[in-house]
């Protein structure tokens, strides 16, 4: 499910805009796979919500999307600066709002540099990591859409 070529539907995707894709089918249950590139990932619900728990949640996976993406801009900038990526880690939490309508509430992020990694060089590996791709979109949102399929 790739596609690296620009498609235009309406005026929601600019001619000049890279329009990435995915595809989410329904496995069973609560259970459901995404595709995207060739790579294959899986979601579903816990037991207590009546799920299989087979799989991390979307949310989680909303998390983890944030997680990951911190923790790739901070290996970018260890390994633009030399500075080994080892033992780099980045803990993550969320609670989810106990209002409706039902989503997450806050994230809490703490990055775990390297041990090696100079004191002096802290303050910037932060700058980096908080201006991830995913973190920059929860900032500035994009429009949703979401519509039936023609």
């Amino acid at each position: 499910m790739t596609a690296s070529t620009p498609q235009t539907r309406g005026t929601r995707h600019p001619q000049s805009l890279d329009v990435h894709h995915l595809e989410v089918t329904h496995v069973e249950g609560d259970a459901y796979t995404v595709d995207v590139r060739g790579h294959r990932l899986q979601v579903d619900q816990p037991l207590q919500a009546g799920g299989t728990d087979t799989a991390p949640t979307p949310t989680e996976l909303f998390a983890a999307s944030l997680a990951t993406c911190v923790a790739f801009y901070a290996g970018r900038y260890l390994q633009r600066h030399r500075l080994p990526q080892a033992g780099l880690r980045v803990r993550t939490e969320f609670t989810m709002a106990a209002d409706r309508p039902a989503r997450v509430a806050s994230l809490r992020l703490a990055i775990v540099p390297p041990p090696e990694l100079p004191e002096r060089r802290r303050a910037a590996l932060l700058a980096v990591a908080s201006h991830c791709t995913v973190h920059n979109t929860l900032h500035q949102p994009p429009p949703i859409d979401i519509e039936p399929a023609p």
